[in-house]
């Protein structure tokens, strides 16, 4: 039972015997820091069962708290709300439960209860993975290793857009220019050729806009005149029909972009239990359509084109199948939700899509509720603000953009730098310290990331990002090492995890253990408010406060009083311990050794 879990219940004895009240349930927070005390009791919502003053009730309340319990050393009353400061022993004994608490902060997953489906990445096969998708695929897979930690399953996935006039540009470029390569004869990853073509078809349609325009051909003209998107409007129309020559290069230059997205993925160390692509997709959601015309929710004009009218939920009116009865966006992700509910024991799902496309998903999660679907309201657009580098935007179809296999080099070359000046790798091996600047590289990467609250666009900085002071990866990475450094000195085991309850401790040995306290209750924010952030920078308080206790007892090793000593070292250890948990959420791994 934890430290507000015991308070509740002895207040609601006391409640009672004071009152003769029964009450199902206290509220009790954290006390605010700008006050005394550790707890607060509101005494407010008590007031709906016990009349009086709210001052008078809390200070009787409190004082009989301290007096029958072990738990309270001192009480104060402002107004309605009952701060109370706990004795050291109530500390210590909910520290020795957590120790005892293997899973601390995260619970089993529950594979009886429905799971949640988090889509993230979703990239385009005309183009390698880039900066924008970093932040993109690390946010949404920390997200579902959160969600995970709450005792709910997981099904992690991604829908591949591997159709569309976009994916034919690239291969027109690879006929037109490309003269049989590949990536093997290339020598480059097959996602990188892909896109290479796509920004030489972007090239050469340019040119040929211009010498349109040259000619007295308006601009608007010559974009939908030029002979290469024709071409390239000709080749998606070959596809749709199946022609075998055009699926057949599609599948192969398709498979080159797979491999490469694959070792891109490894590298980032993120997976996904399922895939779904476009060419699969693009036409599901036409039976719904049929069905919701029948039942009231779409309404045809008079062009046979189907809309849904959303004005009176502060929306518009929106298309849902064209005149001619083909698709459009918002069909196939009907479609494709229900698919996924079918395919997958899931009563939710998650989207991890930029802020683009806020606008999209307050549409379709308003039309799914529409057309009866209960699982419609665990659905969750999350929205993240774009990524820039300090000399601006990126852009795709100039080749712009920062590749994400050169970011992840970049981030390992910087860390590889910063640490041999550090100069504290005894004893590891060159492949080792290579796994080591990969390792504090990456948790830099990802850190980073995830640190800014998702809405919030963000300019990244690499070399920023891997300081190894401040609120970074490798700061937090390199606690952890420390701690390690210090247990292994002190020749800890994790044999005898309960500390003695009578210890003379300082203020420095309660803020961290109040911190450890914290970390079940930010989990689980963090993942109702589907925002790693809120791990990142718990963390970095974590580090922060272990640090200032580190700085304030410099001598734990050589501890004369072998229960503060054994207890100082349990401190190390658990701090260690939910470091690790903490980034193993964020998809970051730690070091013993740094």
């Amino acid at each position: 039972m934890t430290l507000p879990e015991q308070l509740e219940k002895s207040t609601i004895e006391i409640v009672y015997s004071l009152f003769d009240v029964t009450l199902d349930k206290v509220d009790i927070s954290l006390t605010r820091k700008d006050q005394q005390g550790d707890y607060t009791v509101m005494v407010f919502p008590m007031l709906r069962h016990i009349k009086g003053n709210p001052a008078v009730i809390g200070k009787q309340i409190g004082e009989r708290l301290r007096a029958e319990s072990d738990l309270v050393s001192d009480i104060e009353v402002i107004k309605g709300f009952l701060n109370l400061t706990l004795s050291y022993k109530a500390f210590l004994k909910d520290f020795n439960s957590i120790l005892l608490n293997a899973n601390y902060g995260t619970t089993p997953v529950n594979s009886d209860v429905p799971g949640m489906m988090v889509e993230y990445s979703s990239p385009n096969t005309n183009k390698p993975l880039h900066l924008g998708h970093i932040r993109n695929i690390v946010l949404g897979y920390s997200t579902a290793l959160i969600i995970e930690a709450t005792g709910k399953y997981v099904v992690k996935t991604q829908i591949i857009n591997d159709r569309g006039i976009h994916i034919c540009k690239s291969m027109l470029a690879w006929l037109k220019y490309g003269e049989g390569v590949t990536p093997e004869s290339a020598g480059v990853k097959g996602d990188k050729l892909v896109g290479d073509f796509y920004v030489k078809f972007d090239q050469e349609y340019k040119k040929e806009v211009a010498a349109l325009i040259r000619n007295g051909i308006p601009e608007e003209e010559a974009k939908k005149r030029a002979p290469s998107i024709l071409e390239a409007q000709e080749m998606l129309r070959k596809w749709e029909n199946g022609d075998d020559e055009v699926v057949r290069l599609w599948k192969m230059m398709n498979g080159w972009v797979y491999a490469g997205f694959d070792t891109t993925y490894r590298s980032l160390g993120v997976t996904f239990d399922s895939l779904y692509y476009e060419s699969d997709t693009y036409l599901l959601g036409k039976d719904v359509i049929a069905h919701g015309l029948n039942t009231g929710v779409f309404y045809r004009k008079e062009d046979g084109s189907v809309w849904i009218d959303l004005t009176d939920d502060g929306l518009d009116e929106k298309i849902v199948l064209r005149s001619d009865g083909t698709a459009v966006y918002m069909t196939q992700d009907i479609g494709t939700a229900i698919q996924r509910v079918r395919d997958h024991d899931v009563d939710g799902m998650v989207y991890t899509v930029g802020n683009e496309q806020d606008y999209h998903f307050k549409v379709l999660f308003l039309i799914m509720k529409k057309l009866g679907y209960e699982w419609a309201d665990n659905l969750y657009h999350l929205s993240y603000g774009m990524i820039e580098l300090p000399s601006g935007k990126m852009k795709s179809r100039e080749g712009t953009v920062v590749d994400a296999d050169d970011m992840i080099q970049e981030m390992t070359d910087t860390a590889r730098e910063i640490a041999q000046e550090q100069g504290k790798l005894e004893g590891l091996s060159n492949d080792e310290k290579e796994e080591l600047y990969h390792m504090i590289g990456l948790g830099a990467l990802k850190y980073f990331m995830l640190k800014i609250d998702p809405k919030k666009s963000m300019v990244f900085d690499p070399k920023e990002s891997v300081d190894f002071q401040g609120n970074t990866g490798p700061f937090i990475q390199y606690a952890h090492a420390r701690i390690q450094s210090i247990l292994k000195k002190a020749n800890f085991n994790d044999q005898a995890l309960q500390a003695a309850i009578n210890l003379p401790l300082i203020e420095k040995d309660l803020a961290v253990i109040k911190l450890i306290q914290q970390y079940p209750e930010t989990v689980a924010s963090a993942a109702r408010n589907y925002s790693p952030a809120l791990i990142a920078n718990y963390l970095f308080d974590l580090v922060k406060e272990f640090n200032s206790f580190y700085q304030n007892v410099p001598k734990i090793v050589e501890e004369e009083n072998a229960d503060l000593k054994h207890f100082r070292l349990l401190l190390c250890y658990k701090t260690a311990r939910i470091i690790k948990s903490g980034c193993a959420l964020l998809g970051i791994q730690v070091p013993d050794q740094m």
